[in-house]
């Protein structure tokens, strides 16, 4: 009887702890990606018209940010960080706040590129890392299902923070002062984050893998949608509240846009687990390219509130979705070690989110609007829905 009871207070204990590290988890993603990641977007117009920048220069910057990512990414996947993980990721969180606050003093392109670079890195060793800490200590205690709560902190993030920046607006705030508070915000996560987070797991010293994998035939299309996805988000994703300001009809609408983004983004991996249970994850991928396919072309079709909170439903209500089903596919498709598979797979979201922005703005600049990029960027979905149902 004793044993039944201590095994049932264990077993109690894992879940309250399980619990726990998924909400610690979310708050890491809400601080590292959804506000230092995606906050450049909601701050991207004031800072705009305050440095007088164009729109190539403002796709520049933003595509600093993404090639950290990818360089964070590859990193993580090597055994250069090797020993305990959660120093890592706490140290991760504090670079990824003090670059986003960073921002805010100076006015130095260089600097600009240089701290969203770092900014980048950041977001990436903190998603890897809080990720296998969350989805192991779910696993462990039976609670799967965490994983949807955990991969919601980014559009919690996003939410926040657009709440945040668009209520300094209304004060009179300026473009430097959105990114101190944006990254006092962070600090302020970060360390929530790590009271909740615990974690036993170390980093491997090696990276198995086995050879041939990314041979598959389905496992090429599949990066290759992946790389073309990364693309045709991340044009509507850093460019959203540009567009709204930029059309007299829509601009009243710029402080709540990109609230509506972030709100559609915290349950869209749920809803998108959903699908794929029913319609397998290769045409649930493709049908949730579709479906942003149809978002980004409304955002620039459709100059209306309605059609830019529609677009903001749509592309933000499925990029994360389709994130964690293009990975998820990935892992089913590498067989044993999959990490060879996923740094595949990064690195081409990676290089797609890279030339996305910067094609974004120099097109723009050259056509007077972000139409043409925008209608680029359903393309590449349009084919990425093709290569993966296939």
């Amino acid at each position: 009887m004793q044993r039944q009871t201590d095994a049932a207070g264990r077993a109690a204990a894992g879940q309250t702890g399980a619990i726990a590290t998924a909400l610690g988890g979310l708050i890491a993603l809400a601080a590292a990606m959804g506000i230092g990641r995606f906050v450049y977007t909601a701050i991207l117009p004031p800072m705009v018209e305050a440095l007088q920048l164009n729109a190539a220069v403002a796709g520049l910057i933003a595509s600093a940010n993404f090639l950290g990512y990818l360089v964070g990414a590859l990193i993580a996947a090597m055994p250069v960080l090797a020993g305990p993980r959660r120093p890592w990721l706490i140290g991760a969180l504090a670079i990824s706040a003090i670059s986003t606050g960073a921002m805010g003093l100076t006015q130095n392109l260089a600097l600009f590129l240089l701290l969203r670079f770092v900014g980048g890195l950041a977001s990436a060793v903190v998603l890897i890392f809080a990720s296998a800490i969350v989805l192991e200590r779910a696993a462990a205690a039976g609670r799967a299902g965490l994983a949807a709560l955990y991969f919601s902190g980014v559009g919690v993030g996003i939410a926040v923070s657009a709440i945040l920046v668009a209520a300094l607006l209304q004060a009179g705030g300026s473009w430097q002062s959105l990114w101190l508070a944006s990254g006092a915000l962070s600090v302020a996560g970060a360390c929530v984050a790590a009271t909740l987070l615990r974690d036993s797991g170390t980093v491997p010293r090696a990276v198995g893998g086995e050879g041939g994998q990314a041979a598959d035939r389905r496992l090429v299309r599949l990066i290759v949608a992946y790389g073309l996805f990364g693309f045709g988000y991340v044009i509507t994703a850093t460019f959203l509240v540009a567009i709204v300001r930029g059309t007299p009809a829509i601009r009243a609408v710029e402080p709540v846009v990109w609230v509506v983004f972030g709100v559609a983004a915290a349950p869209s991996v749920a809803l998108w687990a959903l699908v794929a249970a029913r319609l397998g994850i290769p045409s649930a991928f493709a049908l949730a390219c579709l479906v942003e396919a149809a978002g980004v072309a409304v955002s620039v079709a459709w100059a209306s509130k309605v059609g830019v909170f529609l677009a903001a439903i749509l592309v933000g209500g499925t990029f994360m979705g389709l994130t964690a089903l293009g990975l998820e596919r990935a892992r089913e498709l590498a067989g044993g070690d999959p990490r060879r598979v996923l740094a595949l797979m990064t690195s081409a979201f990676g290089l797609g989110q890279i030339i996305g922005p910067t094609f974004a703005g120099a097109t723009a600049d050259r056509f007077g609007g972000f139409t043409q990029p925008s209608l680029a960027a359903m393309a590449a979905l349009l084919i990425a829905a093709l290569l993966a149902r296939r």
